[in-house]
């Protein structure tokens, strides 16, 4: 018995016209109609707002409380650069040693930002 794999040694060439009509069908492909599977589950996009609630209703687990008349954090990294919040709004919860601060962040280097950390140390004398 010969085996059909060898015996069949002739070089594969393929057939252009099938190739061009086969392209052209899948370009005008619509996606959905008869004959396609259902969508197993709705995707749902959350929002940032509730992951905003979320948030909130954690802390709130945590027991924080609102820490009012901080202008300004400041944050220090291992890289040189300083995480500067501007009136953030600061929670806390002394005996979960917890500190949450939210509101907007600029990373900025040390360098731009040490003319006001040596003033608000008061180690610049005027």
């Amino acid at each position: 018995m010969v085996d059909p794999a060898v015996q069949n040694t002739e070089e594969f060439k393929p057939n252009l016209e099938k190739l061009k009509r086969l392209q052209q069908q899948a370009s005008s492909v619509v996606i959905g109609g008869k004959g396609v599977p259902r969508r197993k589950k709705k995707i749902i996009h959350k929002t940032a707002s509730t992951d905003d609630k979320k948030l909130q209703s954690s802390l709130k687990k945590l027991t924080v409380n609102h820490i009012p008349g901080i202008e300004e954090v400041n944050m220090f990294k291992d890289n040189g650069e300083v995480i500067n919040f501007v009136n953030p709004k600061v929670q806390a919860s002394l005996t979960s040693n917890i500190f949450a601060i939210s509101g907007h962040s600029e990373t900025k280097p040390l360098s731009e930002m040490l003319p006001t950390i040596m003033q608000q140390l008061g180690l610049v004398s005027e």
